[in-house]
């Protein structure tokens, strides 16, 4: 009998379904990790008062050092996001509660450049990071209790549209392309509060996608290029987000129609 109690205690079914990884990274425990990875990042951010973000995208190649005009998008996303942090709410929060934080996927490039630039400004600032075959590493500006990692690119997504108040895109190529289109389809069908949206570098942005095609091809609507904008610098982004209703210290009131959904 001590044999069989033996091999009742070190079976896998006999561990805390808690503590057993195992289990809990299992095919059928998907949800529960959904859960999870909610979870833990709202907590987080609840506790730190974070009511709202301003989520600034662009590529993690950019440098600041880099050639061609790198290093000028490296120097107006670190600008702005000192601006914001600055002027937005996140950097006096008022009972508690900050407004307009600056938010980024959490990485180098134009991600680290925002982050930097609410730290310059001695502000907290959000790093939404993901886990990639080739591991990124979370730029050093994040505040460190505001720095998550997430398995799900759709949870992380969730969490970078939820508390959005603005959305500021810099160049960047196929995951900055990714995240913006995700929101201009939440803001389209509106399944999210009508945010402002911003792009850097309208030379950019236009050489690579050409918006007009798709309403003269009748694949969007000609009013769906009214949901965003261009801006060529750091002050020019702020005062476009403000023309376009952003306030700061406030955030826009969610309805349960339009929390966004994956």
């Amino acid at each position: 009998m001590e044999e069989r109690r033996a091999a009742q205690l070190a079976s896998p079914s006999y561990r805390l379904a808690a503590l057993d990884q195992d289990f809990l990274l299992g095919e059928s425990m998907r949800g529960v990790r959904f859960l999870l990875e909610f979870a833990k990042a709202d907590e987080a951010l609840r506790a730190w008062g974070v009511r709202s973000t301003i989520v600034v995208f662009g590529s993690a190649r950019v440098r600041e050092d880099g050639p061609g005009r790198q290093a000028h998008w490296y120097d107006e996303a670190r600008r702005f996001g000192r601006i914001a942090s600055e002027r937005g709410g996140a950097l006096n929060g008022h009972d508690g509660v900050r407004d307009n934080v600056i938010a980024t996927g959490g990485g180098p490039g134009v991600m680290e450049a925002a982050n930097r630039g609410a730290w310059d400004a001695g502000a907290p600032s959000v790093g939404f990071n993901i886990t990639l075959p080739r591991e990124q590493q979370p730029n050093p500006y994040a505040t460190p209790d505001l720095s998550f990692r997430f398995h799900y690119f759709a949870m992380r997504k969730m969490h970078l549209a939820m508390r959005a108040n603005a959305l500021v895109v810099f160049p960047g190529g196929f995951g900055t392309f990714d995240e913006l289109f995700e929101i201009l389809t939440l803001r389209q069908t509106d399944k999210a509060p009508r945010i402002p949206i911003v792009l850097f570098d309208q030379a950019y942005w236009r050489s690579v996608v050409n918006f007009e095609a798709l309403a003269e091809h009748g694949m969007i609507n000609p009013v769906d290029l009214e949901l965003f904008r261009f801006a060529e610098s750091a002050e020019t982004v702020w005062s476009s987000l403000l023309a376009c209703g952003l306030k700061p210290g406030e955030t826009i009131e969610l309805k349960d129609e339009q929390v966004p959904e994956e």
